[in-house]
């Protein structure tokens, strides 16, 4: 199966500290690692080590970062025909701080990443693919949002029209809000998490978040709700769909393990699996994804989900 993903690629720095630091403040950390990431990167990486044939649009710097921000691109077989560099800006990095207790501070340089220049787009690679995923940082500003919003064109008007999945992300939903609101609803298939779903809507509530969702027209939508698993969402049913903890493996690092999610929810719709088996493969998938330290590092196979395939 062939899929196009428009996203970030970024390297890294993943601190895990007994607590954040004061203003002011120094505080040596737990364990300290440099990894690649970024969440169109995250995705396309996990799809392609599923079998798929993946071809992910993104932008690096002209800059050793880039290299290492690619590396698990390159070994895992996605195609780079739509990664572009651009002299002129530095690979995006992330500085991610967290605690044990789930605590979490990023800094985030999105660099490059927003330069996606949508003139070098090729609209045979949306047309011929079988699903779109957008990661909606793509969707915030720049020149990657004009890409993103001409690659979801392109998919909607395609003689047979292209699947899109769209995932939300907190940095992109913190910046733009309920600006992005018109562009995500476009989705066949929203993923999100419940902090996301309530700053797009500007509810207090799951429930109400998912009505206005519904009045704007989206039919399918899976909120990641933390521990708890995943509320599926369709017009007709609401499921949660419980987590799932893996088996004598502890988890270490959320970091991402929802770009994991989404990528399997999406291979799993995609090969056929109803929503409730798909949530609950990506579920394990992400849970899974967490019990290594970076976003990329635990290999998601066909036989770790198979226990979850309807």
């Amino acid at each position: 199966m062939k899929f196009f993903v428009i996203g970030d690629v970024n390297v890294d720095h993943i601190y895990h500290l007994e607590q954040l630091p004061a203003p002011g403040r120094e505080v040596h950390p737990l364990r300290a690692v440099m990894q690649p990431g970024g969440s169109g990167g995250t995705m396309a990486v996990t799809l392609a080590r599923l079998g798929h044939d993946v071809t992910l649009a993104a932008s690096v710097g002209d800059d050793p970062f880039a290299e290492y921000a690619l590396s698990e691109v390159r070994s895992s077989g996605v195609s780079e025909t739509a990664i572009q560099t651009e002299a002129d800006e530095s690979t995006s990095t992330i500085t991610v701080m967290q605690t044990a207790d789930g605590q979490r501070t990023m800094i985030s340089s999105g660099g490059a990443n927003r330069c996606l220049n949508p003139s070098r787009l090729k609209k045979k690679d949306v047309e011929t693919s079988d699903a779109l995923i957008i990661s909606a940082y793509s969707l915030v500003e720049g020149s990657q949002r004009e890409y993103a919003l001409k690659a979801m064109e392109y998919a909607k008007k395609a003689k047979k029209p292209v699947p899109l999945f769209i995932d939300l992300g907190t940095g992109a939903v913190n910046k733009a809000g309920r600006g992005l609101i018109d562009d995500v609803t476009q989705a066949d298939y929203l993923t999100l998490n419940q902090h996301e779903i309530l700053a797009l809507t500007g509810t207090s509530s799951i429930s109400a978040a998912l009505a206005n969702l519904a009045d704007e027209g989206l039919h399918q939508v899976a909120v990641k709700v933390g521990a708890m698993g995943c509320i599926v969402w369709t017009p007709g049913e609401t499921e949660l769909v419980d987590a799932v903890l893996p088996a004598d493996e502890e988890a270490l690092d959320s970091t991402g393990a929802g770009d994991t999610f989404t990528a399997v929810f999406a291979h799993a719709v995609m090969t056929g699996q109803p929503l409730k088996a798909a949530a609950r493969m990506a579920n394990a998938a992400g849970g899974l994804a967490a019990t290594r330290v970076g976003a990329q590092d635990r290999h998601i196979t066909l036989e770790d989900l198979a226990p979850y395939t309807a």
